[in-house]
């Protein structure tokens, strides 16, 4: 018995051993950070003087801040749009390449491939593909008879949804990829047996594919809509929260804030505002995941 508890000690010293760098790596650069954030959140610094107790100045100023109204009421429409229209064209597409056809791994490759490349390549290509007088788009949209195309990134009216657009394009491979494990982990045997009852491919989709993928379709949801409200690449490079404030994002605005005009503890207060909506977002689908989720 001596001997097995000595083992036993050695085994668990050797595990934590090797998980000690992770640990270490987790409350340096991610735990240490928060908590820091949290209580600069209290404060005003401008990264030089000495740090000044503020209360909760920072947390109400942000009622009358119209900037952060802005980014808050464009990161709501970019998850509003991006997350339901990337979710169903993800599935879409897994539905159909989950057959065995031939070349279905070239497309499937093709698909998830933007989502591995670098962001910031992704948007220096769309770039040129928006550039109003010499971008393939427009000279597309030309040779169809339009004479006058949008701008694109330059129109206020049309940033945001460009914006909306890359991010769609480049997130489908990666939800992609879930909804064809989900497909392969479905038994076949329930739609042979839907076939032999005469169920058609749209009822065999809607009655058995659905409720199956259901525990999928609640994870992707999710992340969805975190990834949404934490964009910030593609605006930096795309845009920099232009034309004026239409693509203002709530990430954008938090870094414009804490790097360009030295607001930390206000940019802190931002942050967690964004931590507190996406919670609360997060804490309503696990509440209501109990009703459509099927686990079985």
């Amino acid at each position: 018995m001596k001997g097995s508890s000595k083992a036993l000690r050695r085994n668990r010293l050797t595990g934590y051993t090797f998980l000690l760098p992770n640990i270490l790596g987790f409350l340096i650069f991610i735990c240490l950070p928060v908590c820091a954030s949290f209580l600069m959140s209290f404060t005003e610094w401008n990264g030089f003087g000495e740090i000044e107790f503020a209360g909760l100045s920072n947390y109400t100023r942000l009622w009358s801040d119209e900037t952060f109204r802005i980014s808050l009421l464009n990161s709501l429409l970019m998850t509003a749009v991006s997350v339901p229209v990337t979710l169903i064209l993800a599935i879409l597409a897994a539905v159909a390449l989950n057959k065995g056809l031939r070349g279905v791994k070239i497309f499937r490759t093709a698909i998830f491939l933007p989502h591995i490349t670098a962001t910031i390549a992704v948007a220096v290509v769309w770039q040129l593909l928006y550039n109003p007088t010499m971008g393939p788009i427009n000279g597309f949209l030309r040779s169809l008879g339009m004479d006058n195309p949008p701008t694109w990134l330059a129109s206020t009216h049309w940033a945001l949804l460009s914006v909306i657009i890359v991010s769609i394009w480049h997130s489908i491979g990666y939800y992609m990829v879930l909804y064809l494990a989900g497909l392969q982990g479905i038994p076949k045997d329930l739609y042979e047996a839907a076939e032999i009852d005469g169920a058609g491919k749209v009822s065999q989709f809607r009655n058995i594919t659905l409720p199956m993928l259901s525990p999928v379709i609640f994870f992707t949801i999710i992340m969805g809509i975190i990834n949404s409200f934490k964009v910030f690449d593609l605006v930096f490079v795309l845009t920099k929260g232009g034309p004026g404030r239409s693509t203002h994002m709530l990430v954008y605005d938090i870094y414009y804030t804490a790097f360009q005009r030295f607001e930390y503890g206000y940019a802190s207060a931002m942050a967690y505002v964004l931590f507190a909506i996406i919670l609360v977002i997060t804490l309503i689908q696990f509440r209501g995941q109990k009703r459509w989720v099927n686990y079985s």
